[in-house]
């Protein structure tokens, strides 16, 4: 086992290791993915933006039976984006017409116009502060000051997210605990929101050295890192962390499907695309027929989270029949790499190399 590498943001953690386990929304997070990252030393996290503001208290709980180290739990800040709060009949049926084919090719009934498409942000951080976790991610902005200032009121240690310059530094004038610089590589979302994801595709490695340089707040790194080579590089060029998603999303602590995990492990890995269509956000995953289809209707998608709700019924049936031709397929660029199946692997051929 590697000796512990101690770095300001890995105190400020109260882990052993400066390795994060990265949040997974949309189901794919499990408690008992994070509890076990935290167990080995490293801190283990949990997407939660999908989740009803009532449900945040039984999982925090959930973890905290599982594990007694520090973990995460991650929300979206910007929880809709122009044009996705509501929508009127008319465009619910000229949104269902792009679904209706796929819909009925699974059995998919036409579902109702619903009260709304995603829970508010500011109900669930509401719900999560009574719940007390010892870390509060978030991604797709910055939380008010009055958010802020109850986080460090209640000790509950704050990572923000960027992917620009200047995200980074707004989230060091907002006094965040720790900054992630994520890069183009990760898989899942790309989580800017100064500008458009599209106008914010730096990798992670010069990200990290330009943000590392120019905040105060310890730097964490994230895309394209799923072992020690990835770490060492990390550390080297600033950054006092990293943080690893698809290595642990291929884990079978994990919440993906045992197909999507066969697909991060297979051939098709080598071929990841960004696509609007999982979510009506931008997203790295693995190239399916889904994502191949919509190239052609990419300007007729809604946006975030209306996608991601037509989606979410496609999704669930994918789940049920084990296909994963039209299932979200989130995945890295690193994903050809990937070698471990389970948590307590990746973690110890991480650590025995540092």
């Amino acid at each position: 086992m590697a000796h512990e590498k101690i770095t300001e943001a890995v105190r400020r953690l109260g882990v052993r290791f400066p390795i994060i386990q990265g949040p997974f929304g949309g189901g794919l997070s499990t408690a008992r993915l994070a509890a076990a990252v935290s167990n080995l030393g490293g801190l283990g996290s949990y997407g939660a933006h999908s989740l009803a503001p009532s449900d945040l208290g039984p999982l925090v709980n959930e973890i905290r039976s599982l594990t007694p180290h520090p973990f995460a739990v991650n929300l979206w800040v910007s929880d809709h984006d122009q044009g996705g709060l509501e929508l009127n009949e008319a465009e619910f049926d000229r949104v269902f017409k792009i679904f209706e084919p796929y819909y009925r090719e699974f059995g998919i009934q036409r579902p109702e116009h619903p009260a709304h498409f995603h829970h508010s942000f500011e109900e669930q951080f509401e719900a999560l502060i009574e719940a007390n976790p010892p870390v509060f991610s978030f991604v797709f902005g910055v939380p008010r000051p009055a958010i802020l200032a109850e986080c460090r009121r209640r000790g509950i240690v704050t990572i923000g997210t960027a992917t620009s310059i200047a995200e980074a530094r707004m989230l060091d004038e907002a006094g965040v605990d720790l900054i992630v610089a994520t890069g183009f590589e990760a898989g899942g979302h790309r989580t800017s929101f100064l500008k458009p994801a599209e106008d914010s595709l730096m990798g992670t490695f010069v990200l990290t050295q330009l943000v590392s340089d120019r905040v105060k707040t310890p730097v964490i790194a994230a895309g394209g890192i799923a072992d020690a080579r990835g770490l060492r590089a990390a550390l080297s060029l600033g950054a006092q962390m990293v943080q690893i998603g698809t290595a642990f999303l291929a884990c079978e602590e994990s919440g993906t499907t045992p197909e999507h995990r066969a697909m991060l492990f297979s051939d098709k890995a080598e071929q990841t695309t960004l696509t609007r269509s999982f979510t009506g956000r931008l997203a790295r995953g693995i190239s399916n027929r889904w994502t191949e289809d919509m190239i052609a209707r990419s300007k007729e998608l809604p946006p975030f989270p209306i996608q991601s709700w037509f989606m979410s019924y496609l999704k669930s049936a994918m789940i049920k029949t084990g296909r994963t031709d039209v299932l979200p397929l989130y995945g890295g660029q690193i994903a050809p790499n990937l070698r471990h199946r389970t948590a307590p692997a990746l973690m110890e051929s991480i650590l025995e190399r540092l």
